[in-house]
């Protein structure tokens, strides 16, 4: 996944939403903490059809663990979503959950072959949740969201909603545009038939 990424000198503001402090770990491999959060949702986080609203209550369980290279982070978060079903357009709300683990690296990478753009850095002893965050929640939201399993979708004919519509609901008299071009097709063959057959009779009649 692509991340922005950070420089080593201190940028981030310690007391955002998604901001975490490794401070505790102490750098030591394996030492570990859990940390509980429940954040304003970041905006954009949408596809299509469905997202989840911006400043909606996020719910986010996360675990900071200290590897020799950096820092593991692996977590799970979960909010509503809102949306249209992609069968009737009826709106809809929902809930997404998304898993996330990702390594933030104390430095960068000796690699010289190494992309810097999949690279997380540590910004001192903080690290910005918010592009993995962002990354998962959107990879987790549906792409083609249903009011229901069963939903039937809009008429093609009136573009009513078939579940208020009714089992009932048809149109006796409705002709699909293909079958409409075909049917003025052969009434245009039958009434040239029908002129040359009375020119033909004509002809006969003076011949004789």
């Amino acid at each position: 996944m692509p991340h922005v990424r950070r420089k080593s000198a201190t940028t981030l503001d310690p007391r955002g939403a998604l901001v975490f402090d490794t401070r505790a770990l102490g750098r030591q491999a394996g030492a570990a903490r859990e940390e509980t959060r429940t954040i304003p949702a970041p905006d954009s986080l949408r596809v299509e059809l469905a997202g989840v609203p911006a400043g909606a209550e996020m719910d986010l369980d996360v675990r900071l663990e200290a590897v020799h290279e950096g820092v593991l982070v692996t977590g799970t978060a979960s909010a509503p979503v809102v949306g249209e079903c992609a069968r009737c357009l009826e709106s809809l709300t929902s809930e997404v959950e998304a898993n996330f683990q990702e390594l933030y690296l104390y430095e960068p990478s000796p690699d010289p072959d190494e992309d810097e753009d999949d690279v997380l850095l540590l910004d001192g002893d903080l690290l910005d949740l918010e592009p993995v965050l962002r990354d998962a929640v959107v990879l987790a939201l549906p792409l083609a969201p249903l009011c229901s399993d069963d939903c039937a979708g809009l008429c093609p004919e009136c573009g009513v909603r078939l579940a208020d519509a009714g089992p009932g609901h048809q149109h006796e008299d409705a002709i699909l545009p293909e079958w409409e071009v075909l049917r003025q097709l052969t009434s245009s063959s039958n009434d040239s038939e029908d002129q040359n057959g009375r020119r033909n009779g004509a002809e006969d009649r003076q011949e004789g």
